[in-house]
């Protein structure tokens, strides 16, 4: 039954995709042009459906007679939320890994896990997981002496798809009580990312609630060509660094219809990610959409064709939000915001070139990560404070090429917004509202004010 089932899925999937190529391009190609220093972004909608086609491949490969399935609890697992079923999940992590075409099949139960990688590369050409029960992360944080930073990993597994309904649960509550961030007498230390995939390209994650996370909840780093859609990434508004989503050196990846609320940033990317679509988000609680950190001590490093479309956030720190540390270097480019949603946001729209994460103040740096080439369309909503929009960028490497398009942003509960702007080259175009109410030259240092058109 569970193969049946599998193969239905395949079907469906090869169907949806195709669908998904003509949406993805029609929608990308009916915006106004927005165009990079003359250049159209005909090569970055290249960029994003190619990765699409190889998943559609990658389905494609399946025929049923490669295809055989593998269930957990045939080794050995109990599935009681008590007995620890960590072996289990080796033996048949190592059976289904060893096997052409598997699939591993997690059932309607509680599995109770201590940090484990499914490591490959595996013999099979197409690999898929699927949970419908839980995994329930073990909460001894000496169960974690050998790895502190991980719990569960799928490592060097391509052409892997997880899914099933099903829910990974980081049980955090212990590492939250612990954090410095709640506790100042306490030293502050990593705790477990609760999923990580790392170096697994041609992958495909969906249709899976992950909550409570140690820390991040789901991490995708170094991989390619990825696809996460209809996933639940939940954990309460005071627990401690639980970003939804983290993307660290990942290229050709797909954010779709997923709802994600924590106590960190709703997706946060950082250095080595290029060619990111996140479509159709709900974020809240938490702090926002974050580019960055970049730059943190003096590192270079670079982010570029970033699209975040048609997202909506509630109640959250930040809306969509570009952070760099001062004396860094490298870039953040390409990058657009369309079509959101804010409500009662506190920062809906914000670039921090001079962030600052630590106990004493930064000393002034006269390096920077470059900001270059930021489209906001279509942004409306309200802002909790009144400063709906900052610029606050270098005054040696100003931020340039910043884009305002048909933004309505006024305060919650009635009135007008404001608008920061330092060090900024910015365009109007349509109706902007709140705008900064100053032209300022061209300083010494090379900074920028604002300038309409």
């Amino acid at each position: 039954m569970a193969l049946q089932r599998y193969l239905s899925f395949i079907m469906i999937m090869v169907s949806f995709v195709a669908c998904y190529n003509e949406d993805l391009l029609g929608s990308t190609v009916e915006d106004s042009p927005y165009i990079y220093d003359g250049v159209i972004f005909n090569d970055f909608i290249k960029q994003i459906v190619d990765p699409v086609l190889s998943l559609e491949s990658k389905l494609g490969d399946l025929s049923p007679s490669s295809v055989k399935s593998f269930n957990v609890d045939d080794y050995g697992a109990q599935g009681d939320g008590k007995t620890d079923d960590t072996q289990a999940f080796k033996k048949v992590w190592e059976a289904a890994c060893s096997s052409k075409g598997s699939v591993l099949v997690v059932a309607q139960k509680n599995y109770l896990l201590k940090p484990f990688t499914f490591s490959g590369p595996c013999k099979s050409n197409n690999i898929a997981v699927q949970i419908s029960g839980s995994l329930v992360a073990s909460d001894n944080p000496s169960d974690y002496n050998q790895d502190p930073t991980h719990w569960l990993m799928f490592e060097s597994v391509q052409k892997l798809t997880l899914k099933g309904g099903g829910t990974i649960d980081g049980n955090g509550n212990i590492w939250w009580q612990n954090s410095c961030k709640k506790n100042k007498k306490l030293p502050c230390k990593n705790a477990p990312t609760a999923l990580t995939l790392y170096k697994c390209n041609n992958l495909v994650v969906e249709d899976l609630t992950i909550k409570n996370g140690q820390q991040i909840h789901l991490q995708f780093q170094d991989s390619s060509n990825v696809r996460a859609s209809a996933l639940n990434v939940t954990s309460p508004e005071d627990s401690p660094n639980t970003d939804g989503i983290h993307v660290t050196n990942t290229e050709n990846i797909q954010i779709l219809s997923s709802f994600i609320g924590t106590g960190d940033d709703c997706i946060s990317i950082v250095d080595g990610s290029k060619n990111l679509h996140a479509t159709d988000i709900t974020c809240g609680p938490g702090h926002g959409i974050s580019i960055g950190s970049l730059g943190e001590d003096g590192s270079k490093q670079f982010v570029s064709g970033i699209t975040v479309k048609g997202a909506k956030f509630s109640s959250t720190t930040n809306g969509v939000r570009i952070k760099t540390w001062q004396g860094g270097s490298g870039s953040a480019s390409n990058i657009k915001f369309q079509n959101i949603q804010m409500n009662n946001v506190t920062n809906p729209i914000i670039i921090d070139q001079n962030y600052c994460d630590q106990e004493s103040p930064c000393q002034e740096q006269k390096s920077a990560v470059a900001i270059t080439n930021v489209l906001y369309q279509n942004i409306k909503g309200t802002s909790a404070s009144d400063m709906a929009m900052q610029f606050n960028c270098s005054k040696n490497i100003p931020c340039q090429g910043i884009v305002l398009q048909n933004i309505d942003l006024q305060l919650e509960g009635g009135g007008e917004a404001k608008a920061s702007c330092s060090n900024v080259k910015l365009s109007y175009k349509g109706n902007v509202k709140p705008r900064c109410d100053y032209i300022e030259e061209v300083n010494e240092h090379g900074g920028f004010g604002s300038t309409y058109i």
